[in-house]
């Protein structure tokens, strides 16, 4: 896999105007006896070119969905095998440039234009103006001018061209109109001015762009273009991770990065899996262990058997899912789309209308309030606002993803900063999983390795979570186990040299007749304590008390502490039994406990909160506690890595188990929803005092450049800085 970094020398995406809001489409699926082609379109990276594009492709026989991604400049298209060319033709049509994507292929990076023809037609349209001011031939002026807006502004008059043609208003045709008014009225340095200006402020916005897209794509720099291979004859040869089968056997050194998923299969050694999971520390890695496409190898040398060809790595569906949740708009998104698609036709009748009223009526002077109007237009174009939103969102989905937070959309990453709840399954969210022996009591006289050989080998016929930590902790060598038999809801027994035993939970002792008053007092004192008892019974008599709990994971406490810091309450939702939950949540600190629950329980609790006017999250493992995460404001789902369901099924997906990713998605999402209140006032507030000063005849056309232009680069770069900011 190759890292494409994808430049742009076309109209960045805040180049637009008239924004027609785009419906937050999932993976396209094709319909019946179709198919999708990837489309690849340099110049489509505003909504007024997806419009331009819809009206185009929309009823054309053969074509059905549409799908656009602006940030990347991909469009997907379903439609009949033998319609693609002409939909590519129709694209052609419009003047964009088309190529199609084969594949999983994402573009190719594009090439900067160079600095020097603006420079150049700065120096000119500088040389316009010193000629205006020194009172040098007009003819002189007009030249240089109209020279440096040739050099500057054709390809912007080409594209205002392409939008007036097709009843759309952009930038583009906002700036063509603007600077050919001024050039009519007489203003020929201005003109020239305020066009090279405008090309100068979109070359250095396309560089900053570039960096919200490379934050996505240059994920894909973190798995090697080739690995060693081991071949029939023992040998090992270097090949393109591309054309490595499911099933090989691939070589890393130390200091390599790992290319494909696979499981360890001979060496050991350290990984560094921060590119994946985010986890500060490295993982020792041994046979039976995975690791992932994109981790580097730290120490030893390591062989793995690959698991995932390289379109279906973790590392690749993490950069799917994130390139398609730049698909689905957030809320702000979704308005500010709304406003513009109002805002922009407001302002242009504002300047028609200041244009033709006040001479008519007022006694005003054509060339004043002409003028005016034409600064109106720049002023028209809701640039800084429409580009605000999808270059934070995109920083904000690169920035979690860069520290294992996979975010599957704009709308939980916008969410999760009004979150006041949060609601955690027990069993592998807070605790390992894996229960470890914490006690034994022998209860009868008699050998006590003798009862904890007899449990565990009753143990080891059972593949309970219980039972294998039973027999984990025996010592001594199996005993044979005749007549085996589960008892359900109790446990299990058999035959051991001829004697029935019997292990199991409480209810078998008290179905046996074989509960006293001083087993049950231990009992509930140890699961006050949250463990789990077990019980090795004879026919006769009760012999011994094992206890068993599961351990917490680590950063736990830690998490619950950063959450209520945040100001958001936490809850246990557990089937295990309510002692064992409320010591649990005693040890982590969690607000509130529910144990005994069923998934329907589960589901009933989440509603009610939600019902309360809460802000609920569940974090669970994305299959068990599925009812109670879909109807969670958002689902967390724990350990996704290598998990093709959590990355699926997720709204967020924490990609180790390390439960402080929560307090981090939170701050991330309330710093995201700062910057995005940030830009849409600071385009506002300037935008409104440029109106007034427009009305009031002070302002000028460069000023009015210089604002538009130079509050989309703001807006840009605040929201860059989510880039930077560390969780």
């Amino acid at each position: 896999m190759s890292a494409h970094h994808s430049h742009d020398h076309a109209t960045p995406a805040s180049r637009c105007c008239a924004a027609q809001p785009a419906s937050p489409e999932q993976a396209l699926t094709p319909a019946a006896g179709e198919q999708v082609s990837r489309i690849h379109i340099e110049q489509m990276d505003c909504p007024t070119e997806e419009r331009l594009i819809r009206q185009q492709l929309t009823g054309m026989t053969g074509v059905g969905a549409l799908q656009f991604n602006l940030l990347q400049r991909v469009l997907s298209v379903s439609h009949m095998p033998e319609r693609r060319e002409a939909v590519i033709a129709a694209i052609r049509e419009l003047g964009f440039s088309p190529r199609l994507l084969v594949d999983d292929a994402r573009p190719e990076p594009t090439q900067h234009k160079p600095w020097w023809p603006l420079a150049l037609a700065g120096v000119v349209a500088l040389a316009a103006e010193v000629v205006h001011f020194a009172g040098g031939a007009a003819w002189l002026g007009a030249a240089l001018a109209l020279l440096a807006i040739l050099i500057s502004g054709v390809e912007t008059y080409r594209k205002g061209w392409v939008a007036l043609r097709h009843r759309t208003l952009n930038i583009n045709a906002l700036m063509s109109i603007a600077v050919t008014g001024a050039v009519l009225i007489g203003q020929w340095p201005e003109a020239a001015m305020v066009m090279v200006l405008f090309a100068i402020a979109e070359h250095i916005e396309a560089r900053s762009l570039g960096r919200a897209r490379d934050a996505i794509s240059g994920l894909l720099a973190l798995a090697p273009e080739q690995a060693s291979v081991q071949q029939e004859d023992g040998s090992w040869r270097g090949i393109a991770a591309t054309e490595i089968a499911v099933g090989a056997r691939v070589r890393v050194r130390p200091g390599e990065r790992v290319a494909l998923d696979g499981t360890v299969v001979g060496g050991r050694s350290t990984v560094n899996q921060a590119p994946i999971t985010g986890e500060s520390m490295p993982v020792e890695k041994q046979t039976g262990d995975s690791v992932f496409a994109g981790t580097i190898n730290q120490n030893g040398t390591l062989e793995y058997r690959v698991t995932a060809a390289a379109g279906q790595t973790t590392l690749a569906r993490i950069i799917h899912a994130v390139e398609q949740a730049q698909s689905e708009q957030a809320p702000t998104q979704r308005f500010v789309d709304r406003f513009a698609a109002l805002y922009t036709p407001a302002v242009c009748l504002l300047a028609l209308l200041m244009a033709v009223l006040p001479p008519l009526f007022l006694g005003g002077g054509w060339y004043d309030w002409i003028y005016r109007a034409l600064v109106l237009l720049v002023v028209a174009c809701p640039c800084a606002l429409v580009i605000s939103t999808p270059v934070t969102i995109v920083s904000a989905l690169a920035a979690g993803a860069r520290r294992g937070l996979l975010i599957k959309g704009g709308v939980h990453l916008e969410q999760g900063g009004q979150l006041n709840l949060i609601a955690l399954d027990k069993t592998g969210t807070l605790t390992e999983g894996r229960p470890v022996q914490t006690d034994f009591e022998l209860l009868a006289g008699g050998n006590a390795e003798r009862a904890q050989q007899l449990a565990a080998s009753l143990a080891a016929r059972s593949d309970h979570p219980v039972s294998r930590a039973l027999a984990s902790a025996n010592q001594q060598p199996l005993l044979e186990v005749d007549a085996f038999t589960a008892i359900p809801g109790q446990g299990v027994s058999g035959l051991l040299n001829g004697e029935r035993y019997y292990l199991g939970n409480a209810r078998l002792a008290v179905g046996r007749g074989l509960m006293t008053s001083d087993i049950q007092d231990r009992l509930s004192q140890l699961e006050r304590e949250g463990k789990s008892l077990v019980l090795l019974c004879s026919e006769q008599q009760a012999l011994g008390l094992f206890a068993v709990a599961d351990t917490l994971k680590l950063g736990s406490r830690d998490a619950i502490r950063e959450l209520h810091a945040l100001g958001v309450e936490s809850m246990i939702l557990s089937g295990d039994n309510a002692p064992t939950v409320q010591a649990i949540a005693t040890q982590v600190g969690i607000d509130t406990a529910h144990g005994n629950l069923l998934p329907d329980d589960k589901l009933a609790l989440i509603r009610q909160a939600s019902n309360a006017g809460r802000r609920v999250a569940m974090v669970g493992d994305g299959i068990n506690d599925t009812p109670a995460l879909a109807a969670a404001d958002i689902g967390f789902a724990m350990a996704a890595a290598g998990s093709d369901t959590a990355i699926e099924t997720a709204d967020v997906a924490l990609m180790d188990d390390d439960l402080r990713k929560l307090p981090a998605f939170i701050r991330l999402s309330r710093r995201t929803l700062r910057v995005l209140r940030q830009n849409i006032w600071l385009a506002l507030g300037i935008k409104a005092v440029f109106v007034g000063l427009t009305l009031a005849g002070s302002a000028t056309m460069w000023m009015a450049v210089f604002a538009d232009m130079g509050v989309s680069l703001l807006v840009v770069f605040n929201g860059l800085r989510l880039l930077r900011d560390t969780l």
